[in-house]
């Protein structure tokens, strides 16, 4: 049987593609490939960002790195590409780190650099969504099993 195919971001299925050179492996990515086909991305190396980076969080209409220079370029870039994977593989579901000013779902930093964690949507959660690409974090999987 053809499985659902899935956008994950990278960092979820143990891809070292954080700001910081880690990753964010999921326990729970076994249940999850039993039920679907993973297409792992990451928005900000695809828009154009190098591992490790500095750390970049949204403040405004803009996202801005710990260093004060405006990388909202590179987000957008990375969303319109996570968009365009998403419609050439019928992809309708999304499962986006939490947090991260990229792939956000319920929550992001407040962009003070202070870990300071408010109600919010990346840049590419925001545009999936708006395209009708349904988006969950990794704390929302069980609704997925």
């Amino acid at each position: 049987m053809k499985k659902e195919k899935i956008l994950i971001s990278a960092c979820l299925v143990g891809d070292k593609v954080k700001y910081d050179g880690t990753s964010n492996k999921l326990d729970s990515l076994d249940l999850l490939l039993d039920k679907y086909d993973l297409v792992p991305f990451c928005p900000e190396i695809e828009g154009g960002l190098n591992i490790p980076r500095t750390p970049a969080e949204i403040n405004g209409d803009k996202v801005i790195n710990q260093k004060g220079k405006d990388v909202t370029d590179h987000y957008n870039e990375g969303a319109s590409k996570a968009l365009l994977l998403c419609e050439y593989l019928g992809i309708q579901k999304a499962i986006l780190k939490e947090k991260s000013p990229s792939c956000g779902v319920h929550q992001i930093y407040d962009g003070s650099f202070t870990h300071k964690v408010i109600k919010g949507e990346g840049i590419t959660t925001r545009l999936l969504k708006s395209k009708g690409i349904e988006v969950y974090s990794e704390d929302e999987i069980d609704l997925l099993l």
